[in-house]
């Protein structure tokens, strides 16, 4: 069976929506994890943190997991990354020493910026398909199931 049958027949059963979307993210992702690991030599998490990390000068990495829902230890591995290459910078929260506020440098920043340009650059091309107007009702849409309250939890798939 062809490629594109598989994808029509598996596209049409009574789990449609939830296919379609999974497909999109994972081959997002296959083609953004792996320029990512080869150009920037890093974990897409990893990139993902030093992203809210600069939006949000002072976050902490419990908190990153709110914007990227990822395991904590992935978080902290990602964090412990981008420490290592000299991309943020760990500073004691003024209000409790104990807890970690995260900084990015100027060499994060400036990586950053390459990332963003080259994602900007990936979301033109993936969302080619689509009009300004479609563009702009998908976003809508996306952003709902994003909001809603059951993306992060399930009260069918509770364990």
């Amino acid at each position: 069976m062809s490629a594109d049958k598989l994808l029509e027949t598996i596209f049409a059963g009574n789990l449609r929506e939830l296919m379609v979307i999974s497909y999109i993210v994972l081959g997002n992702n296959a083609v953004t994890t792996r320029y990512i690991e080869r150009r920037f030599h890093m974990p897409v998490q990893a990139w993902s943190a030093l992203y809210a990390i600069d939006k949000f000068p002072g976050i902490r990495a419990k908190e990153i997991r709110h914007l990227f829902p990822r395991p904590q230890n992935t978080i902290s591995r990602a964090v412990s990354l981008l420490e290592t290459r000299g991309f943020i910078v760990q500073k004691p929260s003024d209000s409790d020493g104990r807890e970690k506020r995260l900084f990015a440098t100027e060499a994060g920043t400036a990586v950053l910026a390459d990332l963003i340009e080259v994602s900007r650059q990936r979301q033109e091309e993936l969302l080619g398909p689509l009009s300004s107007e479609e563009r702009a009702v998908f976003f809508e849409l996306a952003r709902k199931i994003a909001t809603g309250p059951d993306l992060l939890r399930s009260a069918v798939m509770r364990s």
